[in-house]
């Protein structure tokens, strides 16, 4: 992963008009660009009627190569606004090389007082936009933008998804050509639903034949303004003399998608759970979430402080990318919570606290941009953090701390959930079609789709059970503010945390304890914490006069993380074991090998675990991919980050290594 050019380079030109200071192009057309789009996109793709006829429960998914300063985006959303039916859904999808900063962003948007209501949301959402696949929630969840934030010929073959409407709108072929070449239009007939539309305000002949080379079938038609004539055009099929790109292998490709009634079970009311049901119920999934204790977020999810902390790799893995992604995807629904008692962003400060660390981290400042990291020396972090240090470190802007059960709470309010505490689920069964919770003898629930999402207790399940999740127990300790701890500014890290206090305490942790099954806190854990904090600061544990404390009498919790081998969580549709050894016996022998044999899923069984420390980062989005699985949507992560989180990658690594 290169660091991007963070933001677009702009130049303001006498009517307060946008212009690309590296493509020296407008943004959009002097004259009107909301007509400009709204004819060249919005009646070209014949958005208002396809709108309309939306049944209760159906979507339009739409592509654009190009976000700019989002007014497509608003003009579409305006016009579905007035012409869907209530129950539906926009995705929108766009690819953007150089997005613009929010002020930017805010000064051309506010040119079009008309869409204000919209921009205003827009607005609100566009916070820690980064390199990847950054997705947005607006109005409810009714409207989902996803960004592809990068150059389109490395973002979008990573796109997993079925584009009904395309706007091919780059600048200018003279001014872009990167943007128009026959690899480019491949993926976008890869993208696209059979019978897309595509429209684009250029009309040039080289555009039109390469369009039409792969797969498009084009035409010309008036144009507007300063365009004499723009292409408008339909997808006719992969062109049969060029081989048709690779599809997902059976293992990875998504389950048929459910008919019928839409409801589910969500096993586990922790970050996970309360995320996956609030990305179903925003689909308008009933959903029902057990919850085996008397409230949400008991376990992991309970403690008073959990940290927005980027643990990222200089090299692009699809680790890194799940968090950058991840990362972007929390902090936006932070937005919707009380800032200051839900969550702070007052920054997180990593201590370069060794030389290893310290040349970790100048690779990270090397690989990734600015406004996501940047080291400080010792003496900014000192002015930084508001305390004495020892070291300086990597400072990240838009992290923070986070009150996990206020997240939960929040997830968990839609009118579409309902939330059954008290509902210990000790077995599963099938039948007729439905997947039934039972506690004993006693039948909780049922519904057609179950999501185990409580965390390495779903290995209790027979069809999760081999599942390599591991419980490392982790302790924080609670430390009441004083007048001088108050000085502490922003999260600092180094082995452990220390946060700014909440509600008048600090949270202190975590140990990491791999053989200790007792969440009885304990006074060797407590001192470990404050050794822990010695190391963070010793001006800091003067100010919180630590040293004068006895880890007995100290307050905390302990609590399990639940972490698999790779750290990457495990988020998808669950398949029979034995039917998929039997399946993909071949790959013992021969690695390279893709048996042309449908998964053998067990039919609406998914599962959200494995989250490790990194939940506060990684559950949201996982939320909203078990959800765009289920309903057969644009994924919001990269195809081989999803894939690098399917729980299938565990029994093809034991088939491949014949040990299945």
């Amino acid at each position: 992963m290169k660091p991007v050019m963070p933001h677009a380079q702009l130049d303001w030109d006498d009517q307060g008009l946008p212009r690309s200071r590296v493509f020296d192009d407008v943004y959009f057309s002097d004259l009107s660009g909301l007509d400009e789009t709204r004819y060249v996109f919005l009646e070209q793709n014949a958005l208002r009627e396809r709108f309309a006829a939306l049944p209760a429960g159906g979507r339009l998914v739409i592509g654009e190569t190009g976000f700019g300063t989002g007014l497509n985006f608003l003009c579409t959303w305006q016009l579905f606004e007035q012409h869907a039916v209530a129950g539906v859904r926009l995705h929108f999808v766009s690819v953007e090389k150089y997005p613009l900063s929010l002020a930017d962003l805010q000064r051309a948007l506010a040119l079009w007082p008309e869409l204000k209501v919209f921009a205003d949301q827009l607005l609100a959402q566009y916070v820690a936009i980064h390199q990847g696949f950054q997705r947005l929630v607006l109005d409810s969840g009714r409207v989902t933008l996803t960004l592809l934030i990068g150059d389109a010929l490395e973002q979008l073959p990573q796109l997993d998804a079925q584009i009904d409407a395309w706007f091919l709108d780059g600048f200018a072929p003279a001014k872009n050509p990167d943007m128009w070449t026959a690899e480019l239009f491949a993926e976008l007939a890869r993208l696209a639903a059979p019978g897309s539309t595509i429209s684009t305000f250029t009309s040039t002949g080289w555009v039109r034949r390469l369009l039409n080379a792969a797969g498009f079938k084009m035409k010309r038609t008036p144009g507007i303004g300063h365009k004499w004539e723009i292409l408008r055009g339909s997808f006719l099929g992969w062109p049969e003399e060029i081989p048709a790109p690779a599809g997902a292998k059976p293992w990875f490709a998504r389950p048929a998608p459910l008919t019928g009634e839409r409801r589910a079970l969500v096993i586990g009311a922790g970050l996970a759970g309360c995320a996956t049901a609030a990305s179903l119920a925003a689909r308008g999934w009933q959903v029902s979430l057990l919850e085996r204790h008397d409230a949400l977020a008991q376990e992991a999810s309970g403690n008073p402080q959990g940290v927005l902390y980027l643990k990222l790799s200089a090299h692009g893995t699809a680790l890194s990318q799940l968090i950058v992604s991840g990362f972007g995807y929390t902090r936006r629904r932070l937005e919707q919570l009380h800032r200051g008692v839900d969550w702070a962003d007052c920054g997180v400060l990593q201590l370069a606290f060794n030389a290893k660390e310290a040349e970790r981290q100048a690779q990270l400042a090397q690989a990734f941009p600015e406004d996501l990291l940047h080291t400080l020396d010792r003496e900014q972090a000192q002015t930084r953090a508001g305390i004495g240090l020892q070291w300086g470190g990597l400072f990240y802007p838009e992290g923070g701390w986070v009150h996990p059960p206020a997240l939960c709470q929040w997830q968990a309010s839609h009118p579409n959930i309902r939330i059954l505490t008290h509902h210990n689920v000790l077995e599963l069964r099938r039948s007729q079609g439905h997947w039934q919770a039972w506690d004993g003898q006693q039948f909780l629930a049922d519904a057609p789709v179950v999501v185990l999402a409580g965390a390495a207790e779903i290995k209790r399940f027979p069809y999760s059970s081999d599942l390599p999740l591991k419980r490392i127990r982790g302790q924080i300790t609670r430390l009441p503010q004083t007048a001088e701890s108050q000085m502490l500014n922003t999260v600092v890290c180094a082995e452990g945390y220390v946060a700014p206090a909440r509600l008048g305490e600090h949270t202190l942790g975590a140990s990491f304890d791999f053989n200790n099954d007792d969440l009885t806190p304990t006074a060797a854990e407590h001192a470990g914490n404050l050794q822990m904090l010695e190391e963070i600061s010793v001006d800091l544990v003067t100010r919180l006069r630590a040293d004068a404390l006895q880890p007995e009498t100290l307050e905390g919790r302990a609590a399990f993380r639940c972490t698999s081998p790779d750290y990457l969580p495990i988020v998808g549709p669950l398949a029979d074991a034995h039917m998929f050894a039997d399946a993909y016996s071949a790959l013992s022998k021969d690695a390279r090998q893709v048996p042309d044999i449908p998964c053998p899923w067990l039919d609406g069984l998914y599962v959200n675990s494995g989250h490790g420390s990194r939940g506060l980062i990684t559950a949201p989005l996982s939320g909203e991919l078990l959800a765009a699985w289920l309903d057969d949507e644009p994924l919001p992560l990269p195809r081989a980050v999803a894939e690098a989180c399917h729980p299938n990658r565990f029994a093809l690594r034991r088939l491949i290594r014949g040990k299945a």
